[in-house]
């Protein structure tokens, strides 16, 4: 038999590549935040319209999403903000990893004191009311020690939702999880497991530290449950504690969501990798 020639035995080789490429199985991390723009994302800040970036509030500074309040007439005066990605998601896992920076205005709550968070299976920021606070979501909440007692963090709270736990409807507004403390301006990894409207986990440095089940909006004419929450919008929040991000990232799930050992296979190859986060 006659060999090919040279240059049709590269093309067969490159096609079986790109093939092999395009049709690979391994998931990767995707990057929501390109390190450049906030091109990819939108702003909803409250009392201003859907796109007004008021203060400045949330920009891209040594290619990290920071959330500053220095432009602002030194008040806060309640402007809860927003910043959703673009595109919603249903099933995936979720890394971010923050810290803390500079000071609170001084009128901000006593409660929002190094107090920030990831919003998940939200509302979209055209649904929201120009006064409205916060987006109907699960708050993946973000904590800071204050240097004195326990403070944990990846808590979960629930603006106009609630859950499933152990069995029961949980109508509590927060509940502490059970990381440790991270004080001072440390960087941390926080990893959140949802699947759909089934189960939700939060992990700190890659250990687990809450779980629950059927996130729903409140209920209304007087029922029990509400209407699950299937997934929905991501964003980051402005709550008046000056806040860094600087990895914002997702593996989309929705391609495995019927195979519960790939999945606990990539959580495995994921999670593990992260335990040691390092603060340069």
């Amino acid at each position: 038999m006659k060999s090919q020639p040279l240059i049709t035995r590269i093309t067969l080789l490159l096609c079986i590549l790109i093939l092999t490429s395009c049709t690979s199985d391994k998931p990767t991390w995707q990057q929501l935040f390109n390190g450049k723009d906030l091109n990819d994302w939108q702003i909803k800040i409250r009392n201003y319209p859907l796109g007004e970036n008021f203060g400045n509030t949330f920009r891209v500074v040594d290619g990290n999403i920071q959330i500053n309040y220095d432009q602002y007439d030194d008040a806060f005066k309640q402007r809860y903000g927003h910043i959703f990605y673009e595109k919603p998601y249903s099933y995936y896992l979720l890394a971010v990893e923050y810290r803390f920076i500079g000071e609170q205005p001084k009128d901000g709550e006593a409660w929002a004191y190094r107090n920030n968070g990831v919003m998940i299976h939200g509302q979209t920021p055209e649904s929201m009311g120009l006064d409205q606070d916060f987006p109907n979501s699960i708050e993946v909440q973000l904590l800071g020690g204050s240097g004195e007692g326990e403070r944990s963090t990846a808590n979960l709270c629930t603006p106009g939702t609630q859950y499933v736990q152990n069995g029961k409807i949980v109508t509590t507004h927060c509940v502490t999880s059970s990381s440790k403390t991270y004080n001072g301006d440390q960087w941390v990894r926080v990893e959140v497991l949802a699947l759909d409207d089934s189960i939700i986990k939060h992990y700190v440095n890659g250990e687990e530290v809450v779980e629950y089940q059927e996130p729903q909006l409140d209920p209304v004419n007087g029922e029990k449950t509400g209407k699950l929450l299937t997934g929905g919008t991501i964003s980051l929040q402005s709550e008046s504690a000056p806040t860094e991000f600087r990895k914002v990232e997702i593996i989309d799930l929705e391609a495995y969501k019927d195979d519960n050992d790939k999945i606990n296979t990539i959580l495995d190859q994921f999670l593990s990798q992260k335990k040691n986060i390092p603060q340069n």
